[in-house]
């Protein structure tokens, strides 16, 4: 295989990619992304492992199947097309069948288009990706990994959704997701504290743009925010999270708005930004909370839904050993994270000021009975291990 393995993680507007070496576990040589995709202002931004800040120039795509064309042409002339061996892509709906990283054949495509239904945001688009790929360089493998198969042996009560039987035929359930990121919190777990810590009542909470949390127990999940689709659980940043289905049916009535203006409200316009008015971002909200009363009523929402979820899943764990914080907020906001823990010294969990707001490694208090740890995310490494895993024929991790 040539030396570099491609990660392709997708979204509506922007792609990240990266290039890892084909052989040596973490080493990365590039981290990119494509932003703006479709606007006016499209930019790609790119380092190397030796570089500390980033790179950007402008980038023209209208679609992320448009991206691969100029994409291959910028790799081409910073990396050489050749060095690529392998593309593994994250795919965010593995439906009910998919529970392990998989080799792209004609086969799975037409399969991942029958589900589109269960994910007409993510499933089309990527696989638009993967085919735009296979145009442009047919001879190099593709692996793809689901971004549900974290979750996919869930207990039968965690999957069941209360509605008539006969939608479980239809793949209704909840699926989660979020499950690349829960794969290597869950490595990092065990490499950092060890197997038995691994094996503990563990909630993992990947509070980013998209927000959800799992709860897992002897290594394995039980229990996740996230359902049948991702606008579930957690408020988010443009997502409502979990929302009375009668308001729903209120909003379509009063307001005579079809699916697809509903499928905007709920996914886009709602949240973080729908509560503010300004703004989906943490970091903007965190800035304006002290004179803007609606930013915090934002900030104060997502704290309180989050530690209310933690105290379900204690409860469903049946106690608490260990808290990670993980994603772009959870990483990243000291406040946010000092918020939702404070009412939680009933389970056990007592932060140290100091190391939370230097965002240690671990930001409990020695010898508390939970642990509070913040570990930086990586799903572009699960994907390069899952890619090398598939094809030396090796189970993936």
């Amino acid at each position: 295989m040539a030396p570099c393995v491609l990660t392709i993680n997708a979204g509506s507007s922007s792609i990240k990619f990266a290039l890892f070496d084909a052989t040596s576990e973490r080493t990365r040589r590039m981290s990119g992304m494509l932003e703006r995709i479709g606007q006016a202002d499209a930019t790609i931004a790119w380092r190397t492992r030796d570089d500390s800040t980033w790179q950007r120039q402008a980038f023209e795509a209208t679609t992320n199947e448009t991206a691969i064309e100029p994409l291959m042409q910028w790799l081409e002339s910073h990396t050489g097309r050749d060095s690529i061996g392998a593309i593994g892509h994250r795919v965010v709906h593995g439906g009910p069948n998919y529970a392990r990283p998989e080799r792209a054949t004609p086969e799975i495509i037409a399969e991942l288009r029958r589900l589109s239904p269960l994910d007409p945001k993510h499933l089309p688009a990527e696989i638009d990706l993967i085919e735009a790929f296979t145009k442009h360089l047919p001879d190099v493998p593709q692996v793809l990994c689901f971004d549900t198969a974290f979750h996919h042996n869930l207990p039968r009560c965690a999957q069941l959704l209360p509605v008539p039987r006969r939608f479980e035929a239809q793949g209704v359930r909840r699926y989660g997701f979020h499950g690349l990121s829960y794969s290597f919190l869950m490595g990092e777990v065990e490499r950092l504290a060890g197997k038995e810590a691994a094996h503990g009542r563990i909630v993992l909470a990947h509070l980013g743009s998209g927000a959800s949390m799992a709860a897992v127990r002897d290594g394995r999940p039980i229990d996740t925010t996230m359902a049948f689709t991702p606008a579930a659980g957690l408020v988010m940043a443009t997502r409502c999270g979990d929302i009375d289905p009668g308001l729903l049916v209120y909003m379509m009535r009063s307001g005579s708005l079809g699916a697809d203006a509903l499928d905007e409200l709920v996914n886009s316009q709602s949240g973080l930004l729908g509560v503010s008015g300004t703004s989906p971002d943490m970091r903007d909200l965190l800035e304006r909370e002290t004179h803007d009363p609606r930013a915090a009523d934002a900030i104060a929402l997502f704290c309180y839904q989050a530690k209310k979820f933690i105290g379900a899943f204690a409860a469903a764990l049946g106690g608490l050993d260990l808290l990670v914080f993980s994603a772009g907020i959870g990483e990243n906001a000291p406040p946010v994270r000092a918020r939702i823990c404070e009412g939680l010294e009933f389970l056990g969990v007592r932060l140290d000021d100091s190391r939370n707001q230097r965002n240690a490694d671990v930001i409990s208090v020695d010898r508390a009975p939970v642990t509070v740890r913040v570990i930086r995310t990586d799903e572009e490494l699960v994907i390069a291990r899952s890619v090398r895993a598939v094809l030396s024929g090796a189970t993936s991790p």
